[in-house]
């Protein structure tokens, strides 16, 4: 089974981080959410409170098929300031394995130099951080490996691109259509 995990810090946003769990889950994917703060709970930009699956320290990131990161403020801020995380996304590009980030969150990935020479997007006016990315005009992008998103209107897409990425179009068309969103 592929494990995802999705990495939630204080200031997160709920929309991102809740709607793609969500939606992964409905398509059968095994999403785990990660706290980062040193405490299952987790409260979000807009004063939602989340219990997260687990801690960082005890996930066993050779499991992940994917990390997924939510934007929001400051929640993105918290995870860029998170030198183990940056570390372990670094690992996992190397390894060819998947990253998707979302919001403000695509930032990071531009920051670590994830970006350089792929499509990608972010939430306007955070594009001087996408460094050497080729900046898409569309709000849901995939280049090989990374998928990134504009922000919280999108999450939905956000989430059923990375149910395709890892199922396939028919399952990602399924959990569409049930969600009525096709």
């Amino acid at each position: 089974m592929k494990c995802i995990y999705l990495f939630l810090a204080p200031g997160f946003e709920e929309i991102e981080a809740i709607a793609t769990i969500d939606i992964l889950r409905r398509a059968g994917l095994e999403v785990k959410s990660v706290s980062i703060s040193g405490d299952l709970k987790v409260t979000g930009a807009h004063g939602i409170s989340v219990e997260a699956d687990c801690l960082y320290p005890e996930i066993n990131f050779e499991d992940a098929e994917m990390l997924v990161l939510p934007g929001g403020m400051p929640g993105t801020k918290n995870l860029n300031v998170n030198e183990g995380l940056k570390a372990a996304l670094m690992q996992h590009a190397k390894a060819g394995k998947a990253l998707a980030a979302i919001c403000a969150a695509p930032m990071i990935l531009g920051q670590l130099g994830l970006l350089d020479g792929k499509e990608a997007t972010c939430y306007p006016g955070f594009e001087m951080h996408l460094k050497g990315a080729i900046l898409s005009e569309y709000m849901v992008v995939q280049d090989g490996n990374i998928i990134t998103a504009s922000g919280p209107g999108v999450a939905a897409e956000f989430a059923l691109q990375i149910v395709e990425h890892f199922e396939g179009e028919e399952k990602m068309e399924e959990v569409s259509k049930g969600l009525l969103l096709s």
